[in-house]
């Protein structure tokens, strides 16, 4: 099956964009700028937690990141040496954990964001703030959609927040 054009574009748009966001260099310069310890595979599980009304079962971050169990666990125990995150009772169930982000965890977190906002604010600088207003309604409907669309296909856990 042929795709219409403008979704072969969007594919396109959208692995430019996932390159640039997952280059290694670009994860340590961010880091680096922002003054923050944390490698490039614990960065997207404490960001889900800054994200999350609450702290989350184990099984359910690794749903939403759409990855493998013990990945989950290797990263949530680096993130707690480092004093972003820790691990509490489940009230629901005594021999669950949860895990929550720190205080430590949520600064480290928004020191991360500032750098990327302002870094995008310069990119975006020559744009309209209504193109950029656009930009992000339309970047959440996708979002969105591509969640709702695969959680009705069973292709990733219910979403954390």
């Amino acid at each position: 099956m042929t795709a219409p054009e403008d979704v072969i574009e969007i594919e396109r748009a959208l692995t430019r964009i996932a390159h640039l966001l997952t280059r290694a260099r670009q994860h340590d310069r961010i880091v680096g700028e922002a003054g923050v310890a944390v490698d490039r595979a614990s960065a997207p599980l404490l960001r889900a937690l800054a994200d999350a009304p609450g702290p989350v079962r184990m099984g359910a971050l690794a749903d939403r990141l759409a990855v493998e169990a013990p990945h989950v666990t290797r990263q949530v125990q680096r993130l707690q040496r480092a004093g972003f995150v820790e691990r509490v009772p489940d009230p629901d169930d005594g021999r669950a954990q949860l895990v929550r982000i720190t205080a430590e965890g949520a600064d480290a977190v928004e020191c991360l964001r500032a750098v990327i906002r302002r870094r995008m604010a310069e990119a975006l600088a020559d744009w309209s703030e209504e193109d950029r207003h656009d930009l992000a309604v339309l970047c959440h409907r996708m979002v969105d959609d591509f969640l709702r669309h695969a959680e009705e296909r069973h292709l990733l856990g219910p979403r954390l927040g």
